[in-house]
């Protein structure tokens, strides 16, 4: 299997099996950002981060992370 590499930084990352993530879990998004699950959240109480756009819920009610919606508010000026 051959992994293509973008150099697009607006980009989710690309995994080992060449499997692009879009939506991921809040401890998975901790990892990959360096925000902790509690600053996370409290991004989410506070509006920073928009319903919908950001982040939603999956149908079994956790809470999932857009990393592209992330990527664009990280750098927005």
């Amino acid at each position: 299997m051959h992994m293509t590499t973008r150099q697009d930084n607006r980009r989710p990352p690309m995994t080992s099996l060449g499997i692009t993530l879009h939506w991921v879990l809040i401890p998975a998004f901790s990892t990959m950002t360096g925000y902790t699950e509690k600053a996370v959240r409290r991004k989410l109480e506070d509006g920073v981060w928009v319903i919908g756009k950001h982040y939603k819920k999956a149908p079994d009610g956790r809470v999932t992370m857009n990393l592209q919606e992330y990527y664009n508010w990280v750098e927005q000026n």
